[in-house]
């Protein structure tokens, strides 16, 4: 059997390689960044928004590849699972959930993602899953188990009992929408190796776009009636235009991009960077902390990406 790293040329392997990383750390970003974003526009309005940006930088992508063969029914099928999944619903579970969770928490949750994808493919695909990838699974259980825990005992310290509970079961909702994002993102994972076997990633960047744009604008259009745009300060526009550019058109094509020439098994490493990335723009940028609990969980987690991404000895 011809092996990925040889047969692949160094110079394509490290160009693919690079497009995956730098795809899920603008990923952390944005997620990140978001936060501050949802407190200044709503979720569906910020969404549609997104969408709209990005339809008008990337409108010339629509058109097809010399020589692409025409859509047929099933790939109109993936390129709309691939919408709802790493769009539509990926934008409402992330937005909604970093708003009432920690960027660190959502950080330390989507380390998940790997084993998740394992799944994807033993559930979809039916892959064969090894015991260390059920470790792997382990190991994300139990960092969002510590996470939750942290979060827990801190609202207990600094607030009466009533409140506490409040809080708490706010943060768990968080927790669960961004963990529901997770869900898309593997979806999307798996969906979007198919598709970069029949389109270019320029192309699949803009037609997911498009189906995002036309599933928000119904429910962008009721938020946007009543809303006073005056009120949003300069700072959040530029935001969400870096918002807008980063989850619609630069993640999305560097991840196509690095697929096309990548094994999405191998393609799942390089995940680690966005909760890395999530959580050090929450510390850094957003002033949030590291506690040493959350530290540990974020620590389990990463051990489980490890134990899910390394490749098998043969």
């Amino acid at each position: 059997m011809t092996n990925e790293r040889t047969a692949m040329p160094l110079a394509s392997r490290w160009f693919a390689y690079g497009a995956l990383a730098l795809c899920m750390a603008l990923t952390g970003v944005y997620v990140a960044l978001a936060k501050p974003l949802v407190a200044a526009l709503p979720v569906f309005l910020l969404a549609w928004m997104r969408f709209g940006i990005a339809g008008v930088a990337m409108g010339h992508w629509l058109r097809p590849a010399p020589g692409e063969a025409p859509l047929s029914r099933n790939t109109l099928g993936l390129l709309f699972a691939e919408s709802l999944f790493g769009n539509f619903l990926f934008s409402i579970c992330m937005l909604w959930g970093v708003s009432m969770t920690s960027a660190v928490s959502a950080g330390v949750i989507m380390a998940s993602i790997p084993a998740v994808v394992a799944l994807m493919g033993w559930t979809l695909l039916k892959e064969h899953i090894t015991l260390r990838v059920w470790a792997a699974i382990a190991c994300a259980a139990l960092g969002i188990g510590l996470l939750s825990l942290s979060k827990s005992e801190q609202a207990a310290q600094q607030i009466s009992a009533l409140q506490a509970d409040s809080t708490f079961s706010r943060e768990w909702i968080g927790n669960l929408l961004v963990f529901g994002s997770v869900l898309c993102e593997s979806i999307y994972a798996v969906v979007g190796k198919k598709l970069t076997g029949v389109l270019s990633a320029k192309r699949i960047s803009a037609l997911i776009n498009l189906c995002g744009f036309a599933l928000m604008t119904p429910l962008g259009l009721y938020v946007a009636w009543d809303f006073h745009f005056a009120g949003v300060p300069a700072g959040a526009w530029l935001m969400l235009v870096f918002y807008a550019m980063a989850a619609s058109v630069w993640t999305v094509w560097l991840w196509m991009t690095g697929l096309k020439s990548v094994p999405a098994a191998r393609a799942g490493v390089f995940t680690v960077m966005l909760p890395i990335s999530a959580a050090v723009t929450g510390v850094l940028a957003l002033g949030e902390t590291l506690s040493l609990l959350q530290g540990l969980a974020f620590a389990v987690a990463l051990c489980g990406i490890v134990l899910a991404t390394l490749p098998d000895r043969r």
